[in-house]
């Protein structure tokens, strides 16, 4: 079984370095696929993932995982495929927005925000083009932390959040299973609770 992760925007692979070196423990296959935000827009970066699922599916079973928007990058790849390219087992979404993040629309005339985030940053922040990615069809969990701060200072105010995205952000109706940990945002890919909830889910 192959396992690629897609890692979030600002980070790269080696985010999800300690959940993979567990899985491969495991006996797990693992592999990787770094982009940049702030060097290439959303539809190159897609279309590199593409070609990169399809290569993975040509050798037989494969589950995907996404961070934030990494698993936005992983809907919309999926619906690019080729009828012909075998689906993965299973995709699972880490703090993964399914509708335009409250946290992005609140950053998105920030000068720094759009330099560092560019076009991936403005998609986020954009209800229609959130909208425009389908769900999944395959079997999918949702792994989301609700360990954010609270109160009037915050932008999601009393509502659950992990830091970056509040739960209510990740949730829709295809979403076969979601969990919830007390993890924020940013150590979703390297917490050990969401490496042994895929290991048991695989």
């Amino acid at each position: 079984m192959q396992i690629l992760f897609v890692h979030g925007m600002g980070r790269s692979p080696l985010s999800g370095a300690p959940m993979l070196f567990y899985l491969r423990k495991r006996g797990y296959t693992t592999n990787t696929f770094g982009y940049s935000a702030a060097l290439e827009n959303f539809a190159s970066i897609r279309n590199r993932l593409c070609r990169k699922i399809m290569q993975i599916a040509a050798q037989g079973e494969y589950v995907l995982i996404g961070h934030s928007l990494g698993g936005v990058l992983i809907r919309s790849a999926l619906c690019e495929l080729p009828m012909s390219c075998r689906s993965p087992e299973h995709v699972f979404l880490l703090g993964s927005p399914v509708v335009a993040s409250r946290m992005a629309q609140k950053l998105s005339e920030n000068l720094l925000f759009r330099l560092l985030t560019r076009d991936c940053g403005q998609l986020l922040a954009s209800s229609k083009r959130m909208a425009a990615i389908a769900g999944l069809s395959v079997p999918n969990t949702s792994i989301v932390g609700t360990k954010g701060i609270n109160g009037k200072y915050s932008p999601f105010l009393d509502e659950l959040n992990d830091g970056v995205v509040a739960v209510s952000e990740t949730s829709a109706e295809w979403i076969r299973e979601e969990i919830r940990l007390p993890v924020r945002h940013t150590f979703l890919p390297s917490s050990s609770l969401v490496a042994n909830i895929i290991l048991k889910i695989l």
